[in-house]
């Protein structure tokens, strides 16, 4: 089964009030399972068209999260298109971290290009350190997530 999407991918995130947020797949493997996302406000009231979104750069993300891709495999997120002018260099892979409550530890954790499943390295870090969160979101947790962030932020 080939893949609705690939590196570039512009789709829209319905979000649990109204409207729509925007994600990007910034890095995806050949299986699928779990994508790096960027994602993006304003809430929008209808799906916007590529032109539109296209011009978005990842200093504008709300968020850098790993995702799982049932919403877009079930086409439940729809797909806005493919960016034909993506540069991948110009979409980096962030460091995340992973704290631990009970030890008040954490690591600074590295991904590479081509897997968003299994960590290439960590690293302890301090645990205060702002960084992304360490984690595989489902669909319902971003579509949840989103609302929260444009809503209580009125992107």
């Amino acid at each position: 089964m080939s893949l609705p999407y690939s590196t570039g991918t512009w789709f829209a995130v319905p979000l649990v009030k109204n409207g729509f947020g925007v994600g990007v797949v910034a890095r995806a493997s050949s299986k699928g399972k779990i994508f790096l996302g960027f994602f993006f406000g304003p809430v929008r009231a209808s799906v916007p068209k590529l032109s539109e979104v296209e011009k978005l750069k990842p200093a504008d993300a709300i968020g850098v999260l790993r995702v799982g891709d049932l919403s877009l495999m079930a086409k439940g997120w729809p797909i806005i298109g493919k960016s034909k002018t993506w540069n991948l260099k110009e979409w980096p892979v962030p460091q995340f971290i992973r704290q631990d409550p009970l030890s008040h530890k954490a690591w600074k954790v590295t991904y590479c290009d081509a897997d968003m499943i299994a960590p290439m390295s960590e690293q302890p870090i301090a645990y205060d350190v702002a960084l992304e969160k360490d984690a595989v979101l489902g669909s319902g947790a971003l579509e949840l997530l989103l609302t929260k962030l444009l809503y209580n932020n009125n992107y």
